[in-house]
């Protein structure tokens, strides 16, 4: 039988030490039997998606991305419309997808995934062209994926800290939006469009979403008092953020958004000019993973 063949896609910056940090824990916890291997670095923004791309032309197994959400989907990015598959060790901060799917946060138990070789398909979203995996904002979440990618410092503490800035800072617009025909205008604070159930660090934004139901989950935190900021964060974090008065759910399979002024959305942490418009759907089972 011959070996499956991995292409392993580090992203250094949040590890100076990353790639060898990976060599070890390859050559301590890969199943060598059963996979062949190579080892590459990213070097400039996006540089993932290319050696992604790469991979899967080649004929790659799996594409395995180190890093964390913002790095996972870069490489979604090079490798979906390939039977290549993903898999995950979760190296960034957030880790939202990882732990949405339950996938280990250590390197060896990340690792064993790998070894034990079980693909699930899952569902693929789609913000106008761009590829998702986890979920996908135009409000508020948008405004801190812009201002953490310029930050110097990464984690829990400037996520919070850029959040606790510009709560008390931020309008919220009214939206024009539709799902799967039906017809909505609200003032709110949140518009995330969610495949996975998290942002990351396990807050999660959409705790009934399900990336294998062909079907995105649409999250409203309509305008509250700011005040309640620290209550909402508190739902998010305990998984009962739909029941707040504050929050409504809907459930499509194409769901549009539309401000006059709208200029910026994120998808997986990482945030990307616009115009007007995003137009999300989704391709049911559009990418192979391998999880626990």
């Amino acid at each position: 039988m011959s070996k499956q063949h991995l292409v392993f896609i580090v992203n250094p910056k949040s590890g100076a030490n990353r790639k060898k940090e990976i060599a070890q824990a390859v050559a301590e916890h890969l199943d060598r039997e059963k996979y062949t291997f190579e080892i590459r670095d990213t070097e400039y923004a996006k540089h993932g998606t290319t050696l992604a791309r790469d991979a899967a032309e080649a004929g790659a197994y799996a594409v395995v991305a180190v890093g964390g959400d913002g790095s996972v989907n870069d490489i979604i990015q090079g490798i979906h419309g390939f039977e290549t598959k993903l898999a995950i060790i979760p190296k960034g901060s957030g880790n939202g997808m990882a732990r949405t799917l339950g996938i280990p946060l250590d390197t060896a138990g990340a690792m064993q995934v790998i070894n034990n070789g079980s693909i699930t398909p899952i569902d693929l979203g789609f913000a106008n062209e761009t590829a998702f995996i986890s979920n996908s904002g135009v409000a508020f979440d948008a405004l801190i994926a812009k201002k953490f990618a310029k930050s110097k410092r990464r984690g829990l503490m400037m996520y919070s800290w850029l959040i606790t800035k510009y709560l008390w800072r931020y309008k919220c617009w009214h939206w024009d939006i539709t799902v799967d025909g039906q017809t909505i205008r609200e003032q709110a604070f949140v518009v995330n469009v969610a495949n996975g159930q998290q942002y990351g660090y396990n807050f999660k934004i959409a705790p009934m979403a399900d990336c294998t139901d062909g079907r995105l989950d649409l999250i409203l935190v309509r305008k509250f008092p700011k005040v309640l900021g620290g209550m909402l964060a508190v739902r998010g974090l305990a998984g009962t953020i739909a029941k707040s008065p504050y929050v409504k759910h809907y459930r499509g399979r194409r769901i549009t958004v539309t401000n006059p002024a709208l200029n910026l959305f994120q998808t997986d942490g990482d945030a990307h000019h616009c115009e007007n418009t995003i137009d999300y759907s989704v391709v049911p089972g559009g990418l192979k993973i391998m999880t626990p």
